[in-house]
Protein backbone atom coordinates (compact mmCIF):
# COMPACT_ATOMS: atom_id res chain seq x y z
CA UNK A 1 0.00 0.00 0.00
CA UNK A 2 1.22 3.37 -1.15
CA UNK A 3 1.73 6.31 1.95
CA UNK A 4 2.33 9.54 1.31
CA UNK A 5 3.18 11.63 4.17
CA UNK A 6 2.18 15.64 4.63
CA UNK A 7 5.24 16.93 3.73
CA UNK A 8 5.46 14.43 0.42
CA UNK A 9 1.92 16.19 -0.95
CA UNK A 10 3.14 19.56 0.44
CA UNK A 11 5.77 19.27 -2.27
CA UNK A 12 3.84 18.27 -4.96
CA UNK A 13 1.53 20.53 -4.80
CA UNK A 14 3.43 23.81 -4.17
CA UNK A 15 5.82 22.48 -7.44
CA UNK A 16 2.80 22.50 -9.45
CA UNK A 17 0.84 25.61 -7.30
CA UNK A 18 3.38 28.22 -7.11
CA UNK A 19 4.36 28.48 -10.51
CA UNK A 20 0.38 28.14 -12.05
CA UNK A 21 -0.26 31.48 -10.06
CA UNK A 22 3.01 33.34 -11.38
CA UNK A 23 2.14 32.30 -14.88
CA UNK A 24 -1.58 33.16 -14.65
CA UNK A 25 -0.59 36.39 -13.41
CA UNK A 26 1.52 37.30 -16.64
CA UNK A 27 -1.25 36.11 -18.82
CA UNK A 28 -4.05 38.13 -17.02
CA UNK A 29 -1.81 41.25 -16.96
CA UNK A 30 -0.28 40.95 -20.80
CA UNK A 31 -1.01 42.50 -24.01
CA UNK A 32 -2.79 39.86 -26.00
CA UNK A 33 -3.57 37.16 -23.75
CA UNK A 34 -4.77 39.19 -21.02
CA UNK A 35 -6.98 41.30 -22.71
CA UNK A 36 -10.98 40.57 -22.71
CA UNK A 37 -11.53 39.32 -26.27
CA UNK A 38 -9.92 36.08 -25.09
CA UNK A 39 -12.29 34.30 -22.33
CA UNK A 40 -11.04 33.60 -18.50
CA UNK A 41 -11.40 30.43 -19.08
CA UNK A 42 -9.35 29.80 -21.89
CA UNK A 43 -6.50 31.57 -19.92
CA UNK A 44 -7.17 29.65 -17.13
CA UNK A 45 -6.62 26.07 -19.77
CA UNK A 46 -3.67 28.14 -21.29
CA UNK A 47 -2.33 28.68 -18.03
CA UNK A 48 -2.56 25.43 -17.05
CA UNK A 49 -1.45 23.21 -20.01
CA UNK A 50 2.23 26.24 -19.83
CA UNK A 51 2.57 25.00 -15.98
CA UNK A 52 2.42 21.46 -16.83
CA UNK A 53 4.88 21.53 -19.07
CA UNK A 54 7.25 23.50 -17.56
CA UNK A 55 6.90 22.39 -14.26
CA UNK A 56 9.96 19.08 -14.61
CA UNK A 57 12.31 21.94 -15.80
CA UNK A 58 11.56 23.83 -12.75
CA UNK A 59 14.07 23.92 -9.57
CA UNK A 60 12.49 22.22 -6.96
CA UNK A 61 9.77 24.73 -5.34
CA UNK A 62 10.07 25.04 -1.18
CA UNK A 63 7.70 22.77 0.96
CA UNK A 64 4.19 24.43 1.53
CA UNK A 65 1.58 24.63 4.28
CA UNK A 66 -2.25 25.12 2.72
CA UNK A 67 -3.41 27.10 5.71
CA UNK A 68 0.09 28.46 6.26
CA UNK A 69 0.05 31.95 6.21
CA UNK A 70 3.81 31.71 4.60
CA UNK A 71 1.90 29.95 1.58
CA UNK A 72 -0.18 32.75 1.53
CA UNK A 73 2.41 35.23 1.14
CA UNK A 74 4.10 32.72 -1.61
CA UNK A 75 1.54 32.93 -3.85
CA UNK A 76 0.94 36.68 -3.33
CA UNK A 77 4.68 37.29 -4.21
CA UNK A 78 4.30 35.01 -7.35
CA UNK A 79 1.12 37.09 -8.61
CA UNK A 80 3.28 40.47 -8.16
CA UNK A 81 6.10 39.11 -10.06
CA UNK A 82 3.68 37.66 -12.60
CA UNK A 83 1.47 41.22 -12.80
CA UNK A 84 5.32 43.39 -12.85
CA UNK A 85 5.95 41.28 -16.35
CA UNK A 86 2.45 41.56 -18.00
CA UNK A 87 2.50 45.38 -16.96
CA UNK A 88 5.59 46.11 -18.21
CA UNK A 89 4.82 44.59 -21.45
CA UNK A 90 1.47 47.11 -21.11
CA UNK A 91 3.43 49.94 -21.40
CA UNK A 92 4.97 49.24 -24.84
CA UNK A 93 1.45 48.47 -26.39
CA UNK A 94 0.38 51.54 -24.75
CA UNK A 95 2.82 53.84 -26.01
CA UNK A 96 1.09 53.45 -29.92
CA UNK A 97 -2.33 54.42 -27.95
CA UNK A 98 -1.24 57.38 -26.74
CA UNK A 99 0.71 58.15 -30.55
CA UNK A 100 -2.56 57.50 -32.02
CA UNK A 101 -4.48 59.55 -29.47
CA UNK A 102 -1.73 62.54 -30.07
CA UNK A 103 -2.30 62.24 -34.09
CA UNK A 104 -6.09 62.32 -33.99
CA UNK A 105 -6.24 65.11 -32.00
CA UNK A 106 -3.74 67.14 -34.09
CA UNK A 107 -5.63 66.43 -37.30
CA UNK A 108 -9.00 66.97 -35.55
CA UNK A 109 -10.24 63.32 -35.63
CA UNK A 110 -10.62 62.94 -31.93
CA UNK A 111 -14.32 63.19 -31.89
CA UNK A 112 -14.33 59.67 -33.83
CA UNK A 113 -13.75 57.41 -31.31
CA UNK A 114 -15.24 53.73 -30.64
CA UNK A 115 -15.23 51.05 -28.02
CA UNK A 116 -12.07 48.97 -28.11
CA UNK A 117 -12.98 45.49 -27.59
CA UNK A 118 -9.50 44.49 -25.92
CA UNK A 119 -10.06 46.95 -22.98
CA UNK A 120 -13.83 47.94 -23.04
CA UNK A 121 -12.57 51.49 -23.57
CA UNK A 122 -13.28 54.44 -25.95
CA UNK A 123 -10.24 55.60 -28.35
CA UNK A 124 -9.49 57.14 -31.15
CA UNK A 125 -10.61 55.05 -34.08
CA UNK A 126 -5.96 55.94 -35.30
CA UNK A 127 -5.04 54.83 -31.81
CA UNK A 128 -7.61 51.00 -32.60
CA UNK A 129 -5.71 50.80 -35.48
CA UNK A 130 -2.54 51.21 -34.10
CA UNK A 131 -3.15 48.84 -31.80
CA UNK A 132 -4.17 46.16 -34.06
CA UNK A 133 -1.03 46.62 -36.23
CA UNK A 134 1.17 46.23 -33.25
CA UNK A 135 -0.51 43.25 -32.09
CA UNK A 136 -0.12 41.42 -35.32
CA UNK A 137 3.28 42.22 -35.23
CA UNK A 138 3.94 41.27 -31.82
CA UNK A 139 2.46 38.02 -32.49
CA UNK A 140 4.24 37.21 -36.03
CA UNK A 141 7.85 37.70 -35.06
CA UNK A 142 7.11 36.01 -31.97
CA UNK A 143 7.29 38.09 -28.99
CA UNK A 144 4.46 36.27 -26.69
CA UNK A 145 7.31 33.33 -27.28
CA UNK A 146 10.01 35.64 -25.96
CA UNK A 147 8.27 36.47 -22.81
CA UNK A 148 7.22 32.76 -22.54
CA UNK A 149 11.23 31.95 -22.32
CA UNK A 150 11.90 34.86 -20.14
CA UNK A 151 9.02 33.35 -17.59
CA UNK A 152 10.55 30.28 -18.01
CA UNK A 153 14.16 31.75 -17.01
CA UNK A 154 12.52 33.85 -14.03
CA UNK A 155 11.83 30.81 -12.15
CA UNK A 156 15.69 30.49 -11.84
CA UNK A 157 16.80 33.92 -11.88
CA UNK A 158 13.62 35.07 -9.24
CA UNK A 159 12.70 31.65 -7.80
CA UNK A 160 10.06 31.27 -4.95
CA UNK A 161 10.69 33.01 -1.93
CA UNK A 162 13.39 35.46 -3.51
CA UNK A 163 11.35 38.93 -2.69
CA UNK A 164 8.78 40.90 -3.96
CA UNK A 165 11.09 43.47 -6.11
CA UNK A 166 10.37 46.05 -4.39
CA UNK A 167 12.65 48.61 -6.37
CA UNK A 168 11.00 47.36 -9.42
CA UNK A 169 8.03 48.33 -8.84
CA UNK A 170 10.03 51.77 -8.98
CA UNK A 171 11.65 51.50 -12.17
CA UNK A 172 8.41 50.48 -13.48
CA UNK A 173 6.51 54.25 -12.11
CA UNK A 174 9.57 55.56 -13.78
CA UNK A 175 9.25 53.72 -17.19
CA UNK A 176 5.87 55.97 -17.71
CA UNK A 177 8.62 58.66 -18.74
CA UNK A 178 9.84 56.52 -21.78
CA UNK A 179 6.05 55.58 -22.91
CA UNK A 180 6.00 59.32 -23.46
CA UNK A 181 8.98 60.00 -25.23
CA UNK A 182 8.53 56.36 -27.22
CA UNK A 183 4.74 57.81 -28.56
CA UNK A 184 6.37 61.12 -29.38
CA UNK A 185 9.22 59.60 -31.38
CA UNK A 186 6.61 57.38 -33.71
CA UNK A 187 4.66 60.88 -34.65
CA UNK A 188 7.08 63.41 -35.03
CA UNK A 189 7.50 63.98 -37.76
CA UNK A 190 3.23 63.98 -38.44
CA UNK A 191 2.96 66.35 -35.51
CA UNK A 192 4.95 68.98 -36.59
CA UNK A 193 3.93 69.00 -40.37
CA UNK A 194 0.19 69.72 -39.02
CA UNK A 195 1.93 72.12 -36.47
CA UNK A 196 2.89 73.88 -39.32
CA UNK A 197 0.01 74.06 -41.32
CA UNK A 198 -2.04 75.27 -38.20
CA UNK A 199 0.38 77.76 -38.18
CA UNK A 200 -0.37 78.51 -41.50
CA UNK A 201 -3.48 78.86 -41.62
CA UNK A 202 -2.89 81.26 -38.65
CA UNK A 203 -1.58 83.37 -40.38
CA UNK A 204 -3.57 83.47 -43.57
CA UNK A 205 -6.95 84.00 -40.73
CA UNK A 206 -4.60 87.26 -39.83
CA UNK A 207 -3.92 88.72 -43.45
CA UNK A 208 -8.18 87.91 -44.64
CA UNK A 209 -10.09 87.97 -41.47
CA UNK A 210 -13.09 87.68 -43.76
CA UNK A 211 -11.75 84.16 -44.81
CA UNK A 212 -13.59 81.56 -43.31
CA UNK A 213 -10.94 79.12 -42.55
CA UNK A 214 -12.76 77.13 -40.54
CA UNK A 215 -14.78 75.59 -43.37
CA UNK A 216 -11.18 75.53 -45.46
CA UNK A 217 -8.96 74.10 -42.41
CA UNK A 218 -10.50 71.43 -40.78
CA UNK A 219 -11.47 69.65 -44.02
CA UNK A 220 -7.90 70.32 -45.10
CA UNK A 221 -6.03 69.42 -41.91
CA UNK A 222 -7.95 66.31 -41.71
CA UNK A 223 -7.36 65.16 -45.37
CA UNK A 224 -3.29 66.40 -44.79
CA UNK A 225 -3.24 64.50 -41.84
CA UNK A 226 -4.19 61.07 -42.66
CA UNK A 227 -1.70 61.83 -46.11
CA UNK A 228 1.04 62.04 -43.55
CA UNK A 229 0.01 59.24 -41.30
CA UNK A 230 -0.18 56.80 -44.01
CA UNK A 231 3.52 58.43 -45.58
CA UNK A 232 4.65 57.64 -42.01
CA UNK A 233 3.24 53.73 -42.01
CA UNK A 234 6.10 52.92 -44.07
CA UNK A 235 8.45 53.55 -41.21
CA UNK A 236 6.63 51.75 -38.33
CA UNK A 237 8.17 48.77 -38.72
CA UNK A 238 11.61 50.32 -37.92
CA UNK A 239 9.99 51.78 -34.79
CA UNK A 240 8.29 49.03 -33.78
CA UNK A 241 11.78 46.56 -33.96
CA UNK A 242 13.51 49.62 -31.85
CA UNK A 243 10.61 49.71 -29.53
CA UNK A 244 10.01 46.30 -29.18
CA UNK A 245 13.68 45.37 -28.58
CA UNK A 246 13.67 47.98 -25.85
CA UNK A 247 10.79 46.75 -23.93
CA UNK A 248 11.97 42.51 -24.48
CA UNK A 249 14.86 43.38 -23.53
CA UNK A 250 13.61 45.85 -19.99
CA UNK A 251 11.88 42.91 -19.16
CA UNK A 252 15.02 40.40 -19.04
CA UNK A 253 16.08 42.70 -16.47
CA UNK A 254 13.59 42.32 -14.25
CA UNK A 255 13.50 38.71 -14.79
CA UNK A 256 17.61 38.94 -14.27
CA UNK A 257 17.05 36.58 -17.11
CA UNK A 258 19.85 36.46 -20.04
Amino acid sequence: MLELTDTQISTWVASFILPLFRVLAVLMTMPVFGTSLLPQRIRLYFGVAITVVIVPALPPMPPVEALDLSALLLVGEQILIGALFGLSLQLFFQAFVIAGQIVAIQMGLAFASMVDPANGVNTTVISQFLTMLVTLLFLSMNGHLVVFEVLVESFTTLPVGSGLMVNHFWELAGRMGWVLGASLLLVLPVITSLLVINIAFGVMTRAAPQLNIFAIGFPLTLVIGMGLFWVGLADILSHYQSLASEALQWLRELARAR
